[in-house]
């Protein structure tokens, strides 16, 4: 997702997705180390997406 449209969200909404996005980030990682994970870029996509949740959490916090 875009910064911009996880900006528009409310943050009930955003610790959702960071959830789901960690269960994903979980299963990438047992596939891995399983060996049947065929994209392994695929992890480093969901860690980028996790911590622009984040990020956009910590300046709704603080009222940027």
């Amino acid at each position: 997702m875009l910064a911009k449209e996880l900006r528009q969200t409310s943050e009930m909404e955003l610790i959702r997705h960071i959830s789901e996005l960690s269960d994903k980030l979980r299963h990438l990682r047992f596939e891995k180390s399983m060996q049947k994970l065929k994209n392994s870029n695929e992890i480093y996509e969901v860690k980028k997406d996790i911590a622009r949740i984040k990020t956009i959490l910590n300046e709704k916090k603080h009222g940027k």
